[in-house]
């Protein structure tokens, strides 16, 4: 028995082509110096958390506002953490986190910090109440 023959996918006369072209993606798989005119130079940044809440406080993106930030404003009507604005935008943390620190000088936007598990009442005080609750 003999094995079947390859087919060519290409006819001799044509030239096969070229290799195609990788698609661009904005973000972090382009050009680094993107990221730096989208960030803008490295200053202060807030203390935002990965799980810090970012609420616009309107939809609509003033005039001024560069496309990242108009994009964070529209996806920002409901509140949304850190890390997924990264990844919907397709933006490092940090890039983010300096756009997120610009709209928060402007009042465009409104964080909503995680609770800090320190600051939450003893568990011995809550079972105390619980208990004076059920003896009424």
């Amino acid at each position: 028995m003999t094995p079947p023959q390859r087919q060519r996918r290409f006819p001799q006369g044509d030239p096969p082509p070229g290799p195609a072209e990788p698609a661009k993606k904005e973000g972090a798989g382009g050009n680094p110096e993107r990221l730096y005119v989208v960030a803008g130079p490295d200053g202060e940044r807030a203390d935002l958390d990965l799980v810090t809440l970012i609420v616009a406080r309107s939809p609509d993106p003033p005039p001024s506002a560069t496309p990242e930030q108009a994009a964070l404003l529209r996806l920002c009507v409901a509140p949304l953490s850190v890390a997924e604005l990264s990844a919907y935008l397709s933006l490092p943390f940090s890039v983010v986190t300096v756009l997120l620190t610009e709209l928060l000088a402007a009042e465009l936007v409104q964080a909503r910090f995680p609770i800090a598990r320190k600051a939450l009442p003893d568990r011995s005080l809550l079972e105390a109440v619980m208990h004076g609750l059920q003896r009424l």
